[in-house]
C-alpha cells in the first residue's frame, strides 16, 4: 500500500492530537470498520472512563483489521465520536492516538454527539483501512 500523510505548515499541527491533515492513498482495496465501543465479546462496556474505552475501542479496531489480513498501520482515516459529557476530557483520547500511531498517524474526524447507543458509552471509533 502507497500511503503519503499530508500535514502542511499552512494549516495547524494535528499530528500534536494524534491525527495527520490529510492522506494521499494509491489505488487499493479497502477495509472499512464499523463503529467500535470499548466493550468485550459479551458487549459489556470495558471501563466508565474514556481513555480506557477509547483504548478498547481501538483493540477492537485492530482485531477487525487482523481478520482482513491488516493491522493499524494501514489505516487512512478515523471517525471518532465523543459524547459531549466529556468533551473536556479529550485529552485522553489524544494520548491513546499518540500511542497508537506514533509515526504518520492517519487523518481523523472527531464529532461531538449527545450520546450513543449505550448510555454508558462514551466514544466510537469508525476506520477506514487500504489493503496492499
Amino acid at each position: 500500500m502507497s500511503r503519503k500523510v499530508l500535514n502542511p505548515a499552512s494549516v495547524f499541527d494535528a499530528v500534536a492530537f494524534g491525527y495527520s491533515q490529510g492522506a494521499v492513498v494509491a489505488a487499493a482495496r479497502r477495509v472499512l470498520v464499523s463503529g467500535q465501543a470499548g466493550v468485550d465479546t459479551g458487549v459489556r462496556t470495558h471501563s466508565p472512563g474514556l481513555q480506557d474505552q477509547a483504548e478498547a475501542a481501538l483493540d477492537n479496531v485492530e482485531r477487525v483489521l487482523a481478520d482482513a489480513g491488516c493491522g493499524l498501520a494501514q489505516v487512512v482515516f478515523l471517525r471518532l465520536y465523543v459524547c459531549d459529557t466529556v468533551r473536556d476530557d479529550l485529552q485522553g483520547v489524544v494520548n491513546v492516538l499518540r500511542r497508537r500511531f506514533p509515526d504518520n498517524p492517519p487523518p481523523a474526524s472527531w464529532v461531538i454527539v449527545s450520546g450513543l447507543a449505550m448510555p454508558e458509552w462514551l466514544v466510537l471509533i469508525e476506520a477506514e483501512a487500504a489493503l496492499d
